[in-house]
């Protein structure tokens, strides 16, 4: 079975066990480790492998032919995107017309700064430029960038490049909506067994929790630029009982993210019922 998701530390920590065949009755995977913003579009171009990691964002344009499973993904509290500048600037209206670097555009991320900028920012952003996510703070620290949206274990890493916090926008996000942020989905094709497919996934992340050490030279390999600590601190953020399964309060908030991203036009109007 084909399957790509991301070689950050919570996808690698998620899925190693399933990976290396740790999961009774589970098929042996084909694994294509890529960045989110390349799985969101190859799945947008149907073609992607059976099971896939994208943003919740690129959702509505997918859920005719991919199914949301109900587990293996990113959702959470104290985890979101942050917006970064490099003179300490707080004043959100300071970014009108401004040139912000952002990892993609159809990015959870991506949609709560549009939705967090159309109420704090007075005359509009100006140009939207989209690079690789590890690429925004050095761009940033070095001019060529006027902020930054930032996602991942930047969060832990932005003071190493000299740069303040304008925003968390996961603060403004649960302040706002008292719901998690949704970051990153599981999906799979509806022609599958998705009840099987969760039933392996679950279990992934299960064994995962009953034996960290073991996956850790695995996620250490794919992660190679962090340290173990920011490794570890990662995990620990981003997989949580949403990752296991999604709840109601998952549920509501992938539905309110969605329901405020199209009344804004940033997004197709989607069906509930398809989410589940």
């Amino acid at each position: 079975m084909e399957i790509a998701f991301s070689p950050c530390p919570n996808d690698t920590f998620v899925f190693h066990a399933w990976v290396h065949g740790l999961i009774p009755g589970a098929p042996e995977l084909e694994v294509m480790y890529a960045d989110i913003d390349i799985t969101n579009h190859l799945a947008a171009r149907g073609e992607g492998p059976d099971v896939l990691k994208i943003s919740y964002a690129a959702l509505p344009w997918l859920l005719e032919d991919y199914a949301l499973l109900p587990c293996g993904g990113a959702l959470g509290r104290g985890c979101g995107p942050l917006v970064l500048m490099k003179d300490g600037g707080s004043d959100p209206a300071s970014l009108s017309g401004k040139r912000i670097a952002v990892p993609s555009d159809r990015s959870t991320a991506y949609l709560l700064f549009r939705l967090w900028a159309a109420d704090h920012v007075p005359g509009g952003l100006g140009e939207i430029v989209v690079m690789p996510f590890d690429h925004i703070m050095p761009a940033v620290r070095d001019g060529e960038m006027d902020a930054g949206l930032v996602i991942h274990e930047a969060r832990f890493t932005y003071p190493n490049y000299g740069l303040s916090l304008m925003t968390d926008l996961g603060q403004w996000w649960e302040t706002d909506t008292g719901l998690p942020i949704p970051l990153g989905a599981i999906i799979a094709r509806r022609s599958m067994d998705l009840e099987s497919l969760a039933g392996w996934i679950k279990a992934s992340v299960e064994y995962a929790w009953a034996h960290p050490e073991i996956s850790r030279e695995y996620i250490l390999h794919h992660a190679q630029e962090l340290s173990p600590e920011v490794a570890a601190a990662h995990i620990d953020l981003y997989v949580n009982k949403f990752t296991a399964n999604l709840g109601e309060d998952g549920y509501a908030a992938i539905t309110a993210l969605l329901t405020r991203a199209a009344d804004e036009g940033l997004v197709p109007r989607i069906d509930p019922a398809l989410l589940r």
